[in-house]
């Protein structure tokens, strides 16, 4: 758990019922990854409250090669942090995730997904609360939609977090996700000491390192990652 310690302790409260144990495998994967080749990469689009704490999550994932913090939902011209701030712009909070298929697939992300946020709370988590804070796959396609709706079935069936699970499946429109702002990229790793983050973030971090040991990055890989956030940020890249 080495690579933890950079965010520091934190505290956490997230209350929702799967707290105690693994989500189930999802039952259905995504049939076109099977014959992927190592090296080539696809994407996913997730929303689970703010993305700050979303990014840092899937960032610890072996197999993921970037994730962006970014707006979908909503238009081009109302992708910006004040405007989605307002809660009116059809926008959620979300990352795009880029993996290789050959190294980890679009159902465990989508397990790691649930794992880490509440997804039976209707546009709030945490103190977050609002539309934009929605948890959300967006799919970029039918098959990714098969998938996703299987999993979400397969959830409730299993009573898996003991209330409904309300987290929307909404269509990515070509080019809806937009990038959010510069200084919202890598924020979590580059502001590790940020009472919000720590409050927020770390305990989402502890939680994927706990719940998904085996599928980490190695401590090294995910120091010299870090490592180059910080830079990038630093240099306004």
């Amino acid at each position: 758990m080495a690579a933890l310690s950079f965010f520091g302790s934190g505290r956490d409260d997230d209350a929702h019922a799967a707290e105690s144990g693994v989500l189930p495998k999802p039952n259905l994967e995504l049939e076109s990854e099977k014959s992927a080749k190592p090296g080539e990469t696809r994407t996913a689009v997730l929303a689970s409250g703010c993305f700050w704490c979303t990014e840092a999550v899937f960032e610890q994932l072996e197999g993921v090669t970037d994730v962006v913090s970014g707006y979908a939902g909503g238009t081009k011209e109302t992708a910006n942090y004040r405007d989605v701030c307002n809660g009116d712009t059809a926008h959620a909070e979300a990352v795009r995730v880029t993996y290789e298929p050959a190294k980890i697939g679009y159902a465990q992300l989508l397990r790691v997904f649930f794992a880490t946020h509440d997804p039976t709370t209707l546009n709030r988590q945490g103190p977050d609360s609002g539309t934009q804070y929605r948890s959300a796959i967006f799919y970029e396609n039918d098959e990714q939609k098969k998938v996703a709706e299987s999993y979400l079935r397969q959830l409730n069936d299993a009573k898996a977090f003991g209330r409904p699970v309300v987290t929307k499946l909404e269509a990515l429109k070509p080019g809806g996700f937009y990038e959010a702002e510069l200084y919202h990229q890598d924020y979590a790793v580059c502001n590790a000491t940020n009472p919000y983050i720590r409050a927020q973030a770390t305990p989402k971090v502890r939680k994927v390192r706990e719940k998904f040991a085996d599928q980490l990055k190695s401590d090294e890989e995910l120091k010299k990652q870090q490592a180059e956030q910080r830079r990038q940020q630093r240099e306004g890249k």
